[in-house]
């Protein structure tokens, strides 16, 4: 007979920023109205639904990335609720009134190629500052879960997803209003099509690429001991900074002609992104190492069975004792699975940590507590681990069989 599921584990979830979801609810309402009055209610409609377009791929991509120590879901709703709706909000009046008091006249709230002022010097730095605030609030009341640069790269990128989101409606909306008022005769005259080029097709990933620059500032900023005060505050800074210099490169680009555009696109912004990968494909990687190298510590503490680092430590094998979890206990299985991964590799993280001087003074309260989530699952999860890890060696085999 199976051994009964634990109960859940009703760990503390972002308590700090419980109350903030009425507030983001109400700056999402009044950033709709503000974006359908500009865009009119058919080019909000038309902007909605091309806005959501890019969002699956965003999600899967941040899902990739966080694939080893998935960051709790409410952490990442309220990472994109701040992105659309309190950073967006912030920006449209913030942007409006700078313009105003540097040169006088007004802006509108998608600015036009002209206006050269808002588009790369006020908006990169104004939005960049926005979207940051929600890794900040992360970074600040949530450090168990900001364990370092993937952490700070998920939570940006979510961030700035859903202020492109947003500002996506906008320009599409606005631009859809244009050919309405208008009537372009062909495809290539439509302002929909082009700004549905230039924002959903060729630069889906535009804002998420500047914010992440900020998200790895903050990123390294957590893997550094807490006495280290200077480097703490200032890796987030300069983060901050190059997402700023990069924004304003890329918003300059798109007042450039045909040729210009595709230098900087080709030169700037795919290297960058590329960079990104590599880096988020590397800190996995290390993730990963680091739960094979650390465990076997607590496996001949006795807490977890000598066959369990070297499944942990795999993508493949963990994915494999959920497969089997579904089966044998169904979604219930899996969250006790999914707990029993997120405490062992978190774990790991934090052992590490204190190897380096850098874990801090509750280090041995915050292992005590990691051990007691571990245990908890352990009789369900154990042996799925294991199981999983066997079925691993067996696949190894067959291949090098055949």
């Amino acid at each position: 007979m199976p051994p009964a599921l634990p109960p859940r584990d009703r760990a503390p979830r972002l308590r700090p920023l419980a109350g903030i979801v009425g507030p983001l609810a109400v700056c999402g309402v009044v950033a709709a109205v503000l974006v359908g009055r500009e865009t009119g209610w058919a080019g909000f409609g038309v902007g909605f639904a091309l806005a959501l377009l890019p969002l699956p791929l965003l999600v899967l991509t941040f899902r990739w990335i966080d694939a080893v120590l998935p960051k709790p879901p409410r952490t990442l709703a309220f990472a994109f609720g701040w992105g659309a709706c309190v950073a967006t909000l912030i920006a449209l009046f913030a942007n409006g009134l700078l313009v105003r008091v540097l040169t006088g006249s007004s802006a509108t709230l998608a600015p036009s190629h002209a206006d050269t002022l808002e588009m790369t010097v006020i908006a990169p730095v104004v939005e960049e500052t926005v979207k940051a605030i929600a890794v900040l609030l992360v970074f600040l009341h949530r450090p168990e879960a900001f364990n370092g640069v993937l952490a700070g790269l998920v939570t940006a990128g979510m961030s700035a997803a859903g202020f492109a989101f947003t500002e996506n409606i906008l320009y599409l909306g606005s631009a859809f209003d244009q050919d309405l008022e208008w009537g372009p005769e062909t495809a290539l005259d439509s302002a929909t099509v082009v700004t549905f080029v230039v924002r959903i097709v060729l630069a889906p990933f535009a804002h998420p690429v500047f914010t992440a620059l900020t998200g790895i500032g903050f990123g390294f900023a957590a893997m550094l001991a807490p006495d280290r005060r200077a480097p703490r505050f200032g890796l987030p800074l300069l983060g901050l900074a190059a997402a700023m210099l990069l924004h304003s490169v890329w918003n300059a680009s798109t007042s450039l002609p045909f040729l210009g555009f595709a230098a900087v696109y080709a030169l700037v912004m795919v290297p960058v992104f590329a960079a990104l990968c590599w880096l988020a494909s590397t800190a996995r990687d290390r993730q990963l190492r680091l739960v094979r190298r650390t465990l076997p510590v607590y496996a001949s503490a006795g807490w977890l069975s000598p066959e369990e680092p070297a499944a942990l430590g795999s993508l493949g094998a963990r994915a494999a004792s959920r497969r089997l979890a579904r089966r044998r206990y169904g979604p219930a299985g899996v969250r006790a699975v999914a707990e029993y991964q997120a405490a062992a590799t978190t774990l790991a993280l934090l052992r590490e940590r204190a190897d380096r001087g850098a874990a801090g003074l509750d280090f041995h309260a915050r292992e005590r507590a990691l051990l007691g989530r571990l245990w908890r699952q352990r009789a369900v999860a154990g042996p799925l681990t294991v199981a999983s890890a066997e079925e691993a060696r067996a696949a190894m085999a067959a291949e090098r069989a055949a």
